[in-house]
């Protein structure tokens, strides 16, 4: 871990940046903040500095973290007239968080690197539960000796931290990820609205898997919001949503079939039709749901 307090960049303080920027301050640095609409109250309390626009922020600190939605956000923050690349000076790295296009990553990496500086893609895994347990998954793409720098930093987020390879990898890692969620979540969805409309406890036949071959985090912790209803977002459809058409695109670019991701995506939009894509992503058992005109459980009473 690292012991030397640094001057650290952190763009974008929502649900996951928040608690990240926060583990960075509780190590000893120094952070320098902005974030749209507005930054956390909490945060400037805790001791961070904010700041009016990414040039700024660039401009005070030597490592910046960008945490935003998508590859828009990610291409303003970095570029726009007041961005973090107005500010930067050679010597510097950036550390793309966000879950983006892995094609448009190895443009970003091309254009910081004309600057002098290093870039890393680094989305994460592991929701806002993981970030506010400092345990996300982080997959890495970018050179070693910029990893091996920020890696110290890393280790007060994350548990499960690699480097994949080059810039683009570890926003590839994350679709592959994304893939995998979502087809899990839609075959315990699948499941769970099966054995419910056959008549069986959706609890009790989802206590039984947990003990055999189809065991999977998914189901212990996505399959329990089926049955209980709980669908406040820890991950929202609509990023999900995002993500696997991010999937698709890389596919068609790449010229490759992914039939049940298209599938997996379908589900997604069918819930946003209907409203739900601010709901979780194990939400996406509400579209079966439709289908079969069968629910897996009733909502608990108010």
């Amino acid at each position: 871990m690292s012991t030397t307090p640094l001057k650290i960049g952190f763009i974008g303080l929502g649900i996951m940046g928040t608690p990240m920027a926060g583990h960075l301050m509780k190590a000893g640095h120094q952070l320098f903040v902005h974030s749209l609409p507005s930054i956390p109250a909490d945060v400037v309390a805790a001791g961070a500095t904010a700041c009016g626009s990414g040039r700024e922020v660039a401009q005070r600190a030597d490592i910046i973290f960008v945490m935003v939605p998508d590859t828009p956000h990610v291409a303003d923050v970095l570029f726009s007239e007041t961005g973090v690349a107005s500010g930067l000076t050679a010597g510097k790295t950036v550390v793309d968080m966000s879950s983006i296009s892995p094609i448009e990553t190895k443009v970003f990496a091309g254009k910081i690197n004309d600057l002098g500086c290093d870039y890393l893609d680094a989305p994460v895994s592991g929701g806002e539960v993981g970030a506010k347990a400092a345990s996300l998954t982080i997959m890495v793409g970018g050179p070693q000796a910029a990893f091996d720098r920020v890696l110290p930093l890393f280790q007060l987020m994350g548990k499960n931290i690699t480097l994949v390879g080059g810039n683009g990898d570890g926003q590839t890692t994350k679709v592959a990820n994304q893939i995998i969620v979502a087809l899990n979540i839609a075959a315990v969805g699948e499941a769970l609205v099966f054995a419910s409309k056959a008549g069986a406890d959706p609890a009790k036949v989802r206590q039984a898997l947990m003990g055999g071959f189809a065991s999977s985090r998914i189901l212990e912790v996505h399959g329990e919001r089926m049955i209980k209803r709980t669908f406040n977002p820890g991950f929202r459809i609509g990023l999900h949503q995002k993500d696997l058409n991010l999937a698709l695109q890389g596919a068609k670019a790449l010229g490759l079939a992914l039939p049940q991701t298209a599938g997996a995506a379908q589900l997604m939009q069918a819930c946003a039709a209907q409203g739900w894509d601010q709901l979780d992503h194990s939400a996406l058992v509400k579209a079966l749901e439709l289908l079969a005109n069968h629910a897996v459980a009733e909502a608990p009473a108010a």
